[in-house]
Parts: structure tokens; C-alpha cells; sequence
């Protein structure tokens, strides 16, 4: 339990993921103007994106928890470990921070602030992968807090590092990046269209790793 008061959990959480997307959205600018090979350019956007986790978890993670994830949240409620009283305001902050993200990049690159991306992202394999990529992210999560929870930090940023290659939608696995990601006609982009079946696929996910995880991780008991 933080010793932090819910405003302050709360305002982590809105700084969190506001750097987290404004990261994302960003460096994926960045990396399209300079280079036209779309692998160099994901690579661009996968680094930083992995080393800003090490960072903002290290950072505010003793705040709030470092959730920065509707994903994640919902998963720690399943688990009662956190009450819909703070389920709610945690979700309404990282997508309002997301947000404040995408439109802080944009001020940046010196782009129109107000956008809607016409990137399509849809079909069985991009929400397979997205329920694939958000198992991954909780189970890392789960299994540091279980085995080496000083380690959490690393472990998520090298997972999503990983998880942007080996899965085909690029590792969204986060409901509030995936909203605010639908606000910028830029290379990480998602059309706003594709986003309920993105967000369904994460939550699967998240569900499926509470449970499963969860059972892998408890020890048998002696008879």
C-alpha cells in the first residue's frame, strides 16, 4: 500500500503515462523524418519507448504504482488489490495524461495539435497479437513482484522493447496509449475505429494473466 494520498497517486499517474505516450508518439516523429525505412524507423520508436518505462517506473512507481495502464489497473483490481473507488479515477487520469501526451508531441514537431490517425490497425491477428502482447506485460509484471520486485523497472522496459518486435500489432497493450495514439496522424497512429477491438484484446489479456499467472505462481500447498 503507498503511502502517498489518492490526489498525488493520481497525479502520477497523469504525469506517467503523459511522458509515456508523449514518448511514444515523439519518437515515432522523430524517427519517420529521419529515416524512409519503416524497420529503422520502428526501431527508433521501440528504444526510447523501453528506456522511458525504466525510467517513469523507477521514478513513480513507489507514488502510485506505476500503472500507467488501464490494463494494469483493471488486472490489480481482479485481484483486489485495488478498489473501483480508485479504478475509476486511476482510468480517467492515464487517458487524460495519454492525451496531454500526443498533443504536448505534436507541439514539438511544430504539427496541428488536434489529429485523427487514418493508420489501420484491425483484424484477428493484430488483436491476437495485442492479447499475446498484454499476458506478456502483466505476467512480467506479476512475476517480478513475486521473484524481484527491484527488478520491475527493467523488466517491463526490456519486455515492451522485445514485445514491439515479436508481435504483429507492436505491442499497444495499454488501453490509454492506444486512445491517445487514435489523436495523432503520425507513424504510431491507430484509427480511432480500431481502438474497441485493441482494447477488448488488451483486457482479454490482462484477465488471462491474473488467472493464469496467478495459479502458476502460487506455491502447492504440503498436505
Amino acid at each position: 500500500m503507498s503511502e502517498y494520498d489518492l490526489p498525488r497517486r493520481l497525479a502520477a499517474e497523469f504525469l506517467g503515462t503523459g511522458l509515456l505516450v508523449c514518448t511514444v508518439v515523439g519518437s515515432g516523429i522523430m524517427a519517420d523524418k529521419l529515416s524512409d525505412d519503416v524497420a529503422v524507423s520502428l526501431l527508433g520508436n521501440t528504444i526510447p519507448t523501453g528506456a522511458i518505462l525504466v525510467v517513469l517506473i523507477t521514478i513513480l512507481g513507489p507514488i502510485s504504482g506505476a500503472h500507467f495502464n488501464p490494463a494494469v489497473t483493471f488486472a490489480f483490481w481482479l485481484k483486489r488489490q485495488i478498489a473501483m473507488t480508485e479504478v475509476v479515477p486511476y482510468v480517467i487520469l492515464q487517458i487524460l495524461g495519454g492525451i496531454m501526451g500526443t498533443l504536448i508531441a505534436h507541439a514539438m514537431f511544430d504539427l496541428p495539435l488536434l489529429q485523427t490517425s487514418t493508420t489501420v490497425r484491425t483484424g484477428s491477428a493484430q488483436w491476437i497479437a495485442e492479447v499475446v502482447a498484454t499476458f506478456g506485460l502483466l505476467a512480467t509484471i506479476l512475476g517480478g513482484l513475486k521473484f524481484r520486485e527491484d527488478a520491475i523497472p527493467w523488466l517491463v522496459g526490456l519486455y515492451i522493447t522485445a514485445a514491439y518486435w515479436f508481435t504483429a500489432s507492436t505491442s499497444f497493450a495499454n488501453p490509454a496509449v492506444a486512445i491517445s495514439r487514435s489523436f495523432t496522424d503520425t507513424f504510431s497512429g491507430i484509427r480511432p475505429v480500431d481502438l474497441p477491438g485493441f482494447i477488448v484484446a488488451e483486457l482479454i489479456g490482462a484477465a488471462i494473466a491474473v488467472y493464469l499467472i496467478g495459479w502458476l505462481l502460487t506455491p502447492k500447498r504440503a498436505s
